[in-house]
């Protein structure tokens, strides 16, 4: 078995997946409006001391969601190479990825509901 790691060809691999980063969040709607809903959560997190387990959960349900919005821009970007016309079967594909993305979104909502409504409460003691 050959463990060599090609380095600049990892390298490379980071470059693009940068790249993939940058035209998410500078192209895509969706993807700015969850980045401004991260950096305010961020934000908000940071002013209420979440612990160490709680951040762990709240990134986790940031980075989820990013990552579904990346798959799912990724897919439409494929189908619309693939299919640049309406077709009602493309049209099913890029619901269905718009909707992984949304579960996603909503379950990242009730997990910041669950760290935060508490924090929020021992506020108005």
């Amino acid at each position: 078995m050959n463990l060599r790691i090609d380095i600049p060809k990892a390298l490379r691999s980071f470059k693009y997946a940068a790249m993939g980063i940058v035209s998410l969040f500078a192209n895509e709607n969706n993807a700015k409006i969850h980045l401004l809903a991260a950096l305010s959560v961020m934000a908000v997190g940071y002013y209420l001391r979440l612990t160490a387990h709680e951040w762990i959960l709240v990134l986790l349900a940031i980075g989820l969601v990013w990552m579904a919005e990346a798959f799912n821009t990724a897919l439409e970007k494929l189908a619309d190479v693939v299919s640049p016309e309406i077709h009602p079967g493309i049209k099913q594909v890029k619901d269905l990825a718009a909707a992984g993305v949304l579960i996603m979104a909503i379950v990242a909502f009730l997990t910041g509901l669950i760290i935060f409504i508490p924090k929020f409460a021992a506020l108005l003691v």
